[in-house]
C-alpha cells in the first residue's frame, strides 16, 4: 500500500491485506483452543489436521500456529513449500528444513538421517520438531505414507515429529481411502472450519481496523453491509473492504461509508439491447 494512502487514513498498514502482522489476525475461541491443544501435545508428537473451505481462515490458523510455536523455546518448525513433490523431492525438502544433507539416490540413508536428527532433538529438548503441510490435499499418496512411517518409531509407540496437515474438504476424504487410512486414523487433533457468522465477520473487521490504527475508518453501517455481503467468507470480506479502501483513497474521501459501497458494487448492469434478427 502506498505511503499516501496510509497517511491519508492514519494507518500503519493496510488492514485488509493478506500479509497483515500476526497481531492483526482475528482469533476465534475455537481457533485459540485448537492452538493450545497442539501446543500441549508437542511433548508427544503426532498428527493434527485443519480443514475447511476456501476463505474460512485455514491460512490464518496456520500463521497463528506457526508464530505461537516458533516463539516457544527449543521448538523447531518447518513448513513444506511444495506439497505436490514426489517422494525423492519430498525427502530433499525435509532435509533442507531440518538441516540434514541427503543424497539424491539414497532414500534409506535419508530416512535414517532424518530420524536420527529428530531423535537427537527430542533427547536434548523433550520437544518434537514440528512440520506444517499446507494444501495437503495436493500431496501425493506415497509422500504422505512415507511421512507417516518417518514419524513413527518403536512399533508406532513413539512419534518423532508433530505434523499439522491443512487442506480443503478433499483432505479428510483422501484420508478415508484404503491407501491413507493408516494416516487418517492417527489424526489426534482436528479443527474443522466453517463459514463465519455475521458477528464473527464484524468482530474480525473491527479487530483489523483497530490493529491497523484507525477503528473509525468505516462507518458502522458499512461494516454491517460488508458482513452481509461476504456470505460468511473472511476472504470475500477482506477483498470487498480492500476494493473500497482503494477507491476511497483515489477519491480522497475522509471515511468509507454505505454510499461508497453502492457506488462501487451497487451499480446495476444496463440491459443489453435485443439482438437484431
Amino acid at each position: 500500500m502506498s505511503t499516501k494512502l496510509l497517511s491519508l487514513y492514519g494507518l500503519k498498514y493496510s488492514p485488509f491485506s493478506p500479509d497483515v502482522p500476526t497481531e492483526a489476525l482475528y482469533v476465534t475461541p475455537q481457533v485459540s483452543a485448537f492452538i493450545r491443544r497442539v501446543e500441549m501435545s508437542l511433548a508427544d508428537g503426532g498428527f493434527a489436521m485443519v480443514t475447511g473451505d476456501p476463505g474460512t481462515s485455514k491460512s490464518v490458523v496456520l500463521r497463528l500456529l506457526d508464530a505461537r510455536l516458533r516463539a516457544l523455546p527449543n521448538v523447531v518448525v518447518g513448513t513444506i513449500e511444495h506439497p505436490q513433490s514426489r517422494t525423492g523431492d519430498f525427502y530433499r525438502e525435509l532435509g533442507d528444513l531440518f538441516g540434514v544433507p541427503l543424497a539424491v539416490h539414497n532414500r534409506w540413508g535419508g530416512f535414517k538421517a532424518l530420524r536420527a536428527r529428530w531423535s537427537d532433538h527430542i533427547a536434548s529438548t523433550l520437544m518434537r520438531p514440528v512440520l506444517i503441510l499446507d494444501e495437503a490435499q495436493e500431496a501425493l499418496t506415497p509422500a504422505l505414507s512415507e511421512l507417516r512411517i518417518l514419524a513413527s518409531k518403536d512399533l508406532d509407540a513413539r512419534q518423532l515429529l508433530s505434523v499439522i496437515l491443512a487442506g480443503d474438504a478433499r483432505l479428510p476424504d483422501r484420508l478415508r481411502t484404503a491407501e491413507l487410512l493408516p494416516l487418517g486414523s492417527r489424526i489426534r487433533r482436528r479443527l474443522v472450519l466453517d463459514y463465519a457468522s455475521r458477528d464473527e465477520l464484524l468482530a474480525c473487521l473491527g479487530h483489523r481496523l483497530e490493529a491497523a490504527g484507525n477503528p473509525s475508518l468505516m462507518t458502522t453501517e458499512l461494516q454491517g453491509v460488508l458482513a452481509d455481503h461476504a456470505a460468511g467468507n473472511y476472504r470475500v470480506l477482506m477483498n470487498l473492504a480492500d476494493e473500497l479502501l482503494t477507491v476511497a483513497a483515489d477519491r480522497d474521501l475522509p471515511r468509507l461509508d454505505e454510499k461508497l459501497f453502492l457506488d462501487v458494487f451497487g451499480q446495476t448492469q444496463k440491459p443489453k439491447p435485443p439482438r437484431k434478427r
